[in-house]
């Protein structure tokens, strides 16, 4: 098969968690897809392997999201593997907790730096290089809505990206290109296991109507339908996929 026929898709954090699942989501839609990863080579192999063993397409490129020559770089591996780009996922992200106090101000900058700067930086890329028929898909947070106390700097960088979103699908205007973004619920992930007691997490999980946490899987799903054909219509959204735990 011509690999410029292939559609293909950048997802960043594409290693584990929610980001392995939309790659792996992906590559089941017919998408090739470029894997990144900023540290973990042997997760993201095994990201690759499986999408392979299913007989889909995959590469793994290393690069943190916040370095724009990094980021240069996952792009151009990308077009050299497998010719275009159509899709592009941000869901590299960190989420470590920090009050709002001063001596807090390096992990707020540590937050910004991967979640917000690299949204803008892997967003600048996308809207120059993607083809026609293009979508980009930014992951926020659905814990937007619920203001807990030591999520200021995740949540500022969360807002920050819903507000690029909706600018950046305005400035590519008559492109064709949509811009969106999916914010999950709690999801069962190491990020959102990690430092949570199971009476913390049971706590959460009966926050949503479904009283249950959500799957990388079904948020996967959400992603399939902004990047696939049914999706086309939709632009400058922020869809909520959290089971009613916000609205």
């Amino acid at each position: 098969m011509n690999s410029n026929l292939v559609k293909s898709a950048i997802v960043t954090g594409g290693s584990r968690g929610i980001g392995q699942a939309i790659a792996m989501r992906l590559a089941a839609d017919g998408f090739a897809v470029a894997v990144n990863y900023a540290g973990n080579a042997a997760k993201a192999q095994e990201t690759v392997a499986a999408i392979e063993a299913g007989g889909g397409k995959a590469i793994a490129v290393q690069g943190d999201v916040g370095n724009p020559q990094d980021v240069a770089r996952l792009f151009a591996a990308t077009k050299k593997a497998f010719g275009r780009i159509d899709v592009v996922v941000n869901s590299a992200g960190v989420m470590p907790m920090a009050t709002i106090a001063e001596n807090n101000l390096e992990t707020f900058d540590k937050v910004i730096a991967t979640n917000l700067r690299g949204a803008f930086v892997v967003m600048a890329l996308a809207a120059e290089q993607l083809e026609k028929d293009g979508r980009i898909i930014a992951l926020s947070s659905s814990v937007l809505a619920k203001s807990f106390p030591a999520y200021g700097p995740y949540i500022a960088s969360k807002a920050g990206v819903e507000g690029l979103v909706h600018v950046l699908a305005n400035e590519l205007r008559g492109r064709d290109i949509t811009v969106n973004a999916i914010a999950p619920g709690p999801v069962a992930t190491e990020l959102f296991f990690n430092g949570k007691s199971d009476e913390q997490v049971t706590q959460i999980a009966k926050l949503a109507p479904l009283e249950r946490i959500g799957t990388p899987e079904e948020i996967a799903a959400a992603v399939s339908f902004l990047a696939g054909p049914d999706g086309r219509w939709v632009n400058s959204q922020v869809i909520r996929v959290n089971g009613g735990f916000a609205y």
